[in-house]
């Protein structure tokens, strides 16, 4: 009690003036209660002996410190960080570097992000959304036009090996997954699996013509070998003025870049892996399958009978 009269003040009583009252507060003063050292010379009396005893022998002091202002957020205690970025730092890379901060720092603390970084975050959690309906889509539509559920499979099999290339120039360029290199990994599932559908639609005119799979699937990569390298090849080739116009700082530097390598690397990985990948697949999943035109040749019997 001692010790919250003198630095927090006790209203003892009250003086009035002119129909006016003023409270009388006991406080020590204030040139003593900035000073840390006062607390030691403070005398407290004991119930044991009744004589006064300084708190510089009964207790230690230690000086920490807190915040003025303990502010809340969904009620419970928080802290606003702003901060500016410089240098060559991405707004993904500070996300990136905070959340690893926190983590290992503060395992228990949540982060509520907003502005500028909330709205990327909104639109990363987006574009994964968006991902996965451009790859159902465009099965979809390839069951449609094949008539088939495992063809649109095999071609699909391409998607994550363009996925890992892109991946892969990424990280070879110093670059994040952002905003704009989700973008072209939607793109790429698009241009990729072109590869594979020139060989699987070769494979499938070819069985109709009476080849058997392994046949078929082998004359279709080597008929088809020069335009799946043709178009990959001029894909990337039109990526390059994005990775190489991006070795120095410049405006747009960051989303230039993002763009170019992953679709490089993408189309890089997918093309070589797609005249392997393909052809396996194809094979070990449709060997087990009906010829292609099984219900026209059926059809034929039932007519010539």
């Amino acid at each position: 009690k001692t010790v919250e009269m003198l630095y927090g003040g006790k209203t003892v009583t009250k003086y009035n003036q002119l129909g006016k009252e003023y409270p009388i507060i006991l406080q020590a003063d204030i040139k003593n209660r900035k000073n840390n050292d006062s607390l030691g010379k403070i005398f407290v009396r004991s119930d044991d002996t009744g004589k006064l005893i300084s708190l510089a022998n009964l207790v230690e002091f230690k000086e920490e410190g807190s915040a003025k202002i303990l502010a809340r957020y969904n009620r419970q205690r928080a802290v606003t960080i702003s901060a500016r970025l410089v240098g060559d730092y991405t707004l993904s890379e500070a996300i990136v570097f905070l959340k690893k901060t926190v983590r290992e720092n503060i395992p228990k603390a949540g982060i509520e992000w907003k502005g500028k970084s909330e709205e990327l975050q909104e639109a990363s959690n987006e574009m994964f959304i968006i991902f996965a309906l451009a790859l159902l889509t465009a099965y979809l539509v390839m069951c449609a036009m094949f008539n088939s559920f495992i063809h649109p499979a095999v071609i699909m099999l391409t998607v994550p090996l363009s996925v890992l290339g892109g991946i892969i120039f990424l990280l070879l360029f110093n670059n994040s997954i952002n905003i704009f290199s989700q973008i072209a990994l939607v793109i790429l599932i698009g241009i990729s699996t072109k590869n594979s559908i020139l060989i699987v639609d070769w494979a499938n005119q070819l069985r109709r013509a009476g080849k058997n799979i392994q046949s078929a699937v082998l004359e279709a990569c080597r008929l088809r070998f020069r335009a799946i390298i043709m178009t990959s090849l001029s894909t990337m080739i039109a990526m390059v003025p994005l990775i190489v116009g991006n070795i120095g700082p410049g405006a747009g530097e960051g989303s230039r870049m993002a763009v170019g390598a992953t679709i490089f690397g993408g189309m890089l990985i997918s093309t070589f892996f797609t005249l392997y990948v393909t052809p396996t697949m194809y094979i070990l999943l449709t060997k087990n399958t009906k010829r292609i035109d099984a219900v026209d040749l059926e059809l034929s019997k039932q007519l010539k009978k």
